[in-house]
């Protein structure tokens, strides 16, 4: 025999009844036999607790009960046939009438007792009960309704009461054997004190009236039916990954529930735990799922924690003083007066000199906690023995929870740096000798970041999600929301990693969205965004709190760069292919470097060198593992690399820049690549990233072009000064070809001296052969002495760059 208990979700309406009637009617059929248990209607106990204080605050109530009124009418015009109709309205109108009676008593009164309160909730689980029952006769005429209370003995702790479970037990298994013939269903939540006064169970009252009545009759299993798939790894509304535990030990599930996962209520589980009766957790909206089963033995677990759950409002009270020490008995008077004044303690963490103490309590407790401590205290307080209290507020519980925790290492650490890698300060730490849970406390805004933070740390079989905020969509912005649309299943399926763009932004418009852009959609919804305003960009960036953010920066503006350190103070990880930041003052990059080292965030730039050819991750690798780093000689412009490889034969040096203007190869204004700048900057990166403190003006910058043809007023008047440099250019070359030479612009780093000359280099220099518009660059180490390490390959154009800054966005979700 089962005990089937409804919440208020599963009855609240005429369509979820109906979701009811089947379940009971496919058990009705297999020949299983069954007990009901009824909640109230979703929301009625609410509406009943707002209609009592109300009337003891002398306003009018009528309101509100002619909608309870209405909802139960409704119900029975849908699911009752017409000559079943008026039993069922009878007796509802009678449950109605008794609620205004009370409410006009308290309203007279201008008071409200928790003994009325009670009594005046117990009919919200009445009314549903009953026409539960009169429902289900149309379809099992041997079922009736009963009203729970006359079974239930409890004390007259009224609200919370405590169960009489031997006097309960016995008049459940009386009354059962009279009925056992028949489909019950029984009131959940109300129960009666030894003066039959109506008492109620607290929170989860209805669950754990199922538990009191499996346990008396030694039931088989307990189904407790709601709007959800059972127990979830973490609250689905806040992890949109959690997923259903298709099982838990009891163990598990008390911990869980107690730290706020709310499927489930602790003190429900207490008689079945006591008989071993198993619990499953079921949606009575998705039936054919299999849901939550809990029981004392569970299979292995392949996950290292079961779920993680929360309690969104506490407040934190600290007590230091050196009265404290080694005062035997200091800890249990201080939790003994909390406890007198009914003040739960939901966490406490002791320092190991004993001279503070610091517990959890509800923020509603605080002020009475306080004065309780004050006045107890009040010797102490005045000598100095003890400090008065301080109070942290706005605070919340997240725990993480699982058998397979004990003896486990590792564990701790990877929730510690799950948290502290998204930026989230933990105020305590408490963990039990059993191993079954880690709890910490954190502010309350950051709840939402740390569950979805801790829950790709865990479930690491799910993918992780990397929240993108990009700006800049010209070629190379535009190529990398390409590059992540079409590589998006390959990151799922092989690297575990999902890639969500959050917000786009251009000098024109901006768009964010917390759930994600479509990005087969973005220049549609972008069009349509709102006017960008880079600070606000980033102040949306800081407010959404998302968990591994970053943001990626597209563009060669030299505002985006002055965010950088205020992105990393809010753990926002950046990657960019604007090298304006790093080639800005030393004091600036090291200030940015620093700033992404101290909060643990990450700072790629590998773009900012040679596009996508891994030059700054190959140089920190061989400075990371100890190598010396002798000399570095490069060639960083893929524009002047093109131009030098084009210089030969007849072609003039006006032609070949000339051609890779019309092919695009250069900016508008070709002497902006031919001053060599771009290219200074490139090696001063590199130079930093070695270890060197350097300075742009510190770089030697050899000219490539004559001082006239910088000075030209315009383009075309560049080109004429140009032709007339031929013969400079032509000397040049013919001394190279007479030598057997070629003609390269290169930087150079060596003995802490960065420069960027013209050069010319014989066929033994890694140079000689370069072709195109490729970079190419060469280590020189202690290890890599007498046969350079040597990258080349493309240092220009948007599929290359956009590949390397998804490269290191990619591998800062590998971090």
């Amino acid at each position: 025999m089962k005990i089937v208990k409804f919440g208020g979700s599963s009855v609240g309406s005429g369509q979820s009844i109906q979701n009811v009637l089947n379940i009971l009617k496919n058990k009705y059929a297999s020949g299983e036999k069954f007990i009901v248990v009824s909640s109230a209607m979703s929301g009625v106990t609410n509406i009943l607790t707002e209609l009592a204080q109300i009337a003891s605050e002398g306003k009018d109530f009528k309101k509100g009960l002619i909608e309870i009124e209405q909802r139960h009418f409704t119900v029975i015009k849908e699911m009752i046939t017409v000559k079943n109709q008026n039993p069922a309205f009878t007796q509802i109108k009678i449950f109605i009438n008794e609620i205004e009676d009370l409410l006009q008593g308290v309203y007279s009164l201008r008071e409200l007792s928790l003994q009325s309160k009670d009594l005046i909730l117990s009919y919200g689980e009445k009314c549903s009960t009953f026409l539960l029952s009169q429902i289900a006769k149309q379809y099992f005429s041997e079922s009736i309704y009963v009203d729970t209370s006359n079974l239930i003995k409890t004390d007259s702790n009224f609200g919370n009461a405590r169960v009489h479970t031997p006097v309960t037990e016995h008049l459940l298994q009386e009354f059962y054997k009279e009925h056992s013939h028949q489909i019950l269903f029984f009131t959940g939540f109300i129960a009666s004190n030894e003066n039959n006064r109506i008492t109620t169970l607290g929170r989860g009252g209805s669950d754990y009236t199922a538990a009191i009545i499996a346990a008396a009759l030694d039931a088989e299993e307990i189904e407790l039916w709601s709007d959800v798939d059972g127990m979830l790894t973490a609250d689905p509304r806040v992890v949109k990954k959690a997923f259903s535990l298709s099982e838990l030990s009891y163990t598990e599930a008390m911990e869980l529930s107690y730290f706020g996962a709310k499927v489930i209520f602790p003190p429900a589980m207490i008689p079945a735990f006591r008989k071993k009766i198993p619990i499953v957790l079921k949606n009575t909206f998705n039936p054919s799922f299999k849901g939550t089963r809990i029981e004392e033995h569970t299979h292995k677990n392949a996950y290292p924690i079961r779920g993680i759950s929360s309690i969104d409002e506490i407040s934190l009270i600290n007590i230091t003083g050196s009265g404290m020490i080694g005062k035997i008995g200091f800890s249990g008077k201080l939790f003994s007066l909390l406890a007198r004044e009914h003040i739960n303690v939901i966490l406490i963490t002791q320092s190991s000199s004993e001279h503070s103490i610091t517990f959890a309590i509800e923020p509603k407790d605080v002020h009475k906690a306080k004065q309780l401590f004050n006045s107890e205290f009040e010797l102490e307080l005045e000598t100095n023995k003890l400090n008065p209290p301080t109070i942290e507020e706005n605070l919340c519980v997240l725990a993480i929870v699982g058998e397979n925790m004990k003896q486990t290492p590792g564990i701790s650490g990877k929730l510690f740096q799950a948290l502290g890698r998204n930026g989230i300060n933990i105020h305590a730490i408490a963990q039990g000798s059993s191993e079954y849970n880690i709890s910490v406390i954190i502010k309350r805004k950051n709840i939402s970041k740390a569950l979805n933070a801790v829950h790709d740390a865990f479930f690491t079989q799910l993918t992780k999600t990397l929240h993108v905020f990009s700006v800049g969509t010209g070629n190379i912005g535009a190529t990398l929301l390409r590059q992540i649309d079409a590589q998006s299943d390959f990151l799922r399926e092989n690297n575990g990693i999902e890639v969500k763009i959050n917000g786009i932004a251009n000098s024109r418009k901006m768009i964010i969205d917390e759930e994600g852009i479509d990005l087969t959609q973005w220049p549609e919804r972008i069009n349509k965004g709102e006017t960008s305003n880079l600070d606000e960009f980033i102040q949306k960036i800081k407010l959404l709190n998302l968990s591994n953010c970053i943001f990626v920066d597209n563009t060669a503006s030299p505002i985006t760069g002055t965010y950088y350190k205020e992105l990393f103070e809010s753990n926002v990880s950046v990657v960019t292919c604007n090298k304006i930041a790093n080639s800005s003052s030393y004091k600036d990059y090291k200030d940015l470097k620093d700033t992404a080292r101290r909060r643990g965030v990450d700072f790629f730039y590998e773009t900012n060198v040679g596009a996508g050819l891994p030059i700054i991750r190959t140089l920190k690798d061989l400075m990371t593992s100890g190598d010396r780093i002798i000399k570095i000689e490069a060639i960083l412009s893929g524009t002047i690399s093109y131009i030098f490889n084009n210089f030969r034969g007849n072609t003039s040096f006006y032609e070949v820049v000339k051609k890779a203007h019309e092919l695009g190869y250069t900016e508008p204004d070709p002497r902006e690549d031919l001053s060599g700048k771009d290219f200074m900057r490139k090696m001063m990166i590199l130079a930093r990233d070695a270890g060197y403190q350097i300075e742009e003006k510190d770089v030697e910058l050899g000219a490539i072009l004559p001082e006239t043809c910088f000075k030209a007023p315009s383009i075309d008047d560049f080109y004429e000064e140009l032709k007339k440099s031929d013969s400079y250019f032509n000397e040049l070359k013919e001394k190279a070809e007479y030598e057997n030479k070629v003609l390269r612009y290169i930087g150079k780093l060596e003995d802490g001296k960065a420069s960027v000359n013209l050069e010319l280099v014989d066929a033994s220099h890694p140079f000689y052969n370069l072709t195109g518009s490729d970079n190419i660059i060469s280590f020189t180490t202690e290890r890599y002495k007498f046969n350079p390490l040597v990258i080349k390959g493309p240092g220009a154009g948007a599929e290359v760059t956009a590949a390397g800054v998804f490269a290191d966005l990619i591998n800062v979700g590998a971090n």
